[in-house]
């Protein structure tokens, strides 16, 4: 799941303490990180960011394991996440035993080989079990240490909130609903049309719509497979930016992540979300229970895409490397993606569990019943990679947020901000 808000310089610097504070209390704690319980049972960490549903999962696997304990360490978000975690591995302690690598970073992470166990030698080659291009994301550049096990892929849909588009007059009905929006244009259209009927915005910030049109669009994005930035002449990048703009006017210019987003959705701020099959459980938690049976799914316009993902890792600072890889095994198996997507939505990257009856069946009952397995499950399979390069979080968190989020706030022109994206782009490459 990428991330980054643009912030106040006061804001910055209490993330700041925050994360160094987190660091230090590792450091000052090792037992934290994993080793053993006070009981003589080994501890396992898991780090997480977002919503992986993981929750009963663990259980399972301590009531099967009863010589393991394991605690999580779930971050909100990831722009908090991934510093911590470079601390960690800075200082050679405080990391989980697992931790969550996202798509966006798996790559900076992947060039340090050393932090990383090669789970081969623990849980063998697992290759057969996965979409072969997710696995092969998880391997180091030369293929000889696999670093990651697949957690989810991100593809596609839009969510929205069914009464407020009954109290727009709008069709309800999701079939009807994706029928609106065929296109982005068309998309926008119904934005304006809604926001006529209501004086409220459509969508959240374009940033999120930002990060979906780039990946229906295709390579390159900001880097080209020989690691060289192109975010500059990238039809991609340009053609999912001029988009963004235009969707200025339908949106509510919530910067995504922020404590406003997250209580936009029980404030009625917004009506439709980008959404990832990864997005579900972040749109339950924040909505809270009071909102069950207002969203729903439809399509994304502009046919589908591929938006975010994990992996599972196990760093060499563990003290229990070999059963936290069993356990990123276990987390990442064909039943356990099924049952991760049933409490939290991410979507399976392991073959057997987009095949799975209970998976391609399931209905979402806080979405209407939405019958998301099918909605994400149809194309999980033609889902294409994306390559995103070394430094791809940075720069679009860091770059081009900031400066669609500066020109959503009326503090910059667009030809201005998008020169002010790639001259930052740059920087965060080096």
């Amino acid at each position: 799941m990428s991330v980054t808000q643009r912030r106040t310089r006061k804001a910055a610097a209490v993330a700041l303490v925050a994360a160094v504070a987190l660091s230090a209390a590792a450091c000052s704690k090792k037992d934290e990180s994993g080793g053993t319980t006070a009981d003589g049972k080994i501890k396992l960490v898991v780090d997480s960011f977002g919503e992986f549903g993981y929750d009963e999962l663990i259980k399972t696997y301590m009531a099967s394991h009863p010589n393991i304990t394991i605690e999580q360490r779930k971050t909100t978000k990831l722009d908090d996440y991934k510093p911590a975690l470079v601390k960690y591995l800075a200082a050679g302690t405080g990391a989980g035993d697992v931790v969550a690598l996202e798509e966006g970073i798996i790559n900076e992470f992947k060039a340090q080989p050393d932090n990383w166990v090669d789970l081969k030698q623990y849980v063998g080659d697992l290759s057969a079990d996965y979409l072969s291009w997710k696995y092969d994301a998880g391997k180091t550049a030369d293929g000889s240490k696999l670093l990651g096990l697949p957690t989810d892929v991100g593809g596609l849909a839009m969510c929205y909130r069914n009464d407020l588009f009954k109290k727009a007059g709008l069709p309800t009905d999701r079939d009807e609903v994706s029928k609106l929006w065929p296109t982005w244009d068309k998309f926008i259209e119904v934005g304006k049309d809604y926001k006529a009927k209501t004086g409220k915005a459509l969508i959240d910030s374009v940033t999120t719509e930002f990060s979906a049109i780039m990946t229906q669009l295709g390579e390159p994005l900001f880097y080209d497979r020989q690691n060289n930035v192109v975010a500059g002449t990238s039809q991609s990048v340009k053609g999912a930016w001029d988009k963004a703009v235009q969707m200025i006017e339908i949106s509510s210019k919530t910067a995504t992540w922020s404590d406003d987003w997250s209580a936009g959705f029980k404030k009625d701020t917004f009506a439709v979300v980008a959404c990832p099959s990864w997005m579900l459980g972040i749109i339950e938690t924040n909505s809270g229970p009071d909102n069950k049976g207002k969203w729903d799914v439809a399509a994304v316009p502009g046919g589908g895409g591929n938006w975010g993902g994990s992996w599972l890792s196990v760093p060499t600072q563990s003290k229990n490397p070999k059963e936290a890889a069993e356990l990123a095994a276990f987390l990442t198996n064909a039943d356990s993606q099924v049952a991760a997507f049933k409490a939290k939505g991410p979507l399976p990257s392991n073959l057997k569990a987009l095949d799975n009856p209970d998976f391609q069946a399931y209905k979402n009952p806080y979405f209407s019943d939405a019958p998301v397995g099918a909605i994400f499950g149809a194309g999980a399979k033609t889902l294409q990679p994306v390559y995103l390069g070394p430094k791809h979080a940075a720069i679009k968190e860091r770059a081009f947020e900031p400066a669609l989020q500066s020109i959503e706030q009326g503090k910059v022109a667009p030809d201005k901000a998008w020169t002010t994206a790639l001259a930052e782009a740059e920087k965060q490459a080096k």
